[in-house]
């Protein structure tokens, strides 16, 4: 047996602090003595009826409170105490709802992204504690041991659960991929090591054909090992295998252009400033392969967006 719950919490908060959330609302709320049906509660009974425990009675006024277009302190605080009710009863349904309204309406409001912050978590959490109950020795379920496992540093752990799982599901996806990037993903990783991951990653393009991620990872080992040839190779299957992976197409132009091939480099470079505008160095590297192939209009556009963007302040954790 599994104990999600406690080795998911690595990276999922295990306890929220609803009893402090709702507090926010409570301590600024006055509730008034006179009870109202259901559908015409003010916010203020509405929360006070929460308060209480009465959140069957609650939800229904706090919903539609914080779907109108009352005042927008009104709405906060409706839309908190909804969200707090709807994770008391569990109710996944409700809570879903009040994420989407209150999303949409207070999207940079930093009371409403710490509720929200919160009320994902617990959602996760008792996601997890539902996949241990129920399918404790699924493959998912020890997927998700194993990540916890990687995400507290247990690397050796976390290898001998993805190496148990595959020796049971050696045709399962993913498996081999994500043993591969714990083993990339250990502290000074060994020549041994970094073979073992790479064998792994072609074990999965075996089962999964269709993976971009491995061969992106392939292509930054052999670029990595200045064999371009073969990075380029699987940087263009990862590119159209997923045409939304500007790394990809960055790294397959930046190889093109470390060869010279300046008119094979434009197409995928001119991808990836399309897919990632503030990346400094795609638009240098595009810049330099149409420069190199005479089209300097073009090449002194990129060279000063390339200059705006490296000006620009690294942004401050």
């Amino acid at each position: 047996m599994i104990r999600i719950s406690y080795r998911t919490a690595i990276y999922i908060l295990a306890v929220s602090p609803w009893f402090f959330v709702f507090s926010l609302v409570a301590q600024e709320s006055k509730p008034k003595p006179a009870i109202g049906s259901p559908s015409g509660l003010t916010e203020e009974r509405a929360i006070a009826l929460a308060a209480q425990g009465r959140c069957m009675e609650a939800l229904p006024a706090l919903k539609r409170i914080l779907a109108s277009p009352g005042p927008v302190e009104d709405r906060k605080k409706a839309g908190i105490a909804g969200m707090r009710c709807s994770m008391t009863m569990e109710s996944s349904d409700s809570a879903l709802d009040f994420l989407r309204l209150l999303s949409h309406q207070f999207p940079q409001d930093p009371e409403i992204l710490f509720v929200l912050v919160h009320a994902y978590s617990d959602l996760s959490t008792r996601t997890a504690q539902n996949l241990g109950r129920t399918a404790p020795d699924s493959v998912p379920a020890h997927k998700l041991n194993a990540e916890a496992l990687e995400m507290q540093g247990k690397w050796d752990e976390a290898e001998r659960e993805y190496e148990d799982m595959i020796a049971k599901n050696p045709e399962a996806s993913s498996l081999h991929y994500l043993l591969r990037r714990l083993l990339l993903s250990k502290p000074q990783p060994d020549a041994g090591a970094v073979q073992h991951a790479k064998e792994e990653f072609q074990k999965e393009l075996q089962i999964d054909p269709r993976n971009a991620g491995a061969e992106y990872i392939l292509g930054e080992m052999a670029r990595q090992e200045s064999q371009l040839e073969e990075a380029i190779s699987h940087f263009s299957r990862a590119a159209k295998l997923d045409s939304s992976f500007g790394d990809a197409f960055m790294s397959w132009g930046f190889c093109l252009v470390t060869l010279k091939r300046y008119e094979e480099a434009i197409p995928p470079l001119q991808a990836a400033v399309r897919l990632q505008e503030g990346n400094p160095s795609a638009h240098y590297n595009l810049a330099v392969a149409l420069s190199r192939t005479g089209q300097k209009e073009e090449a002194d556009k990129e060279f000063a967006i390339h200059r705006r963007l490296a000006q620009k302040p690294a942004p401050t954790e």
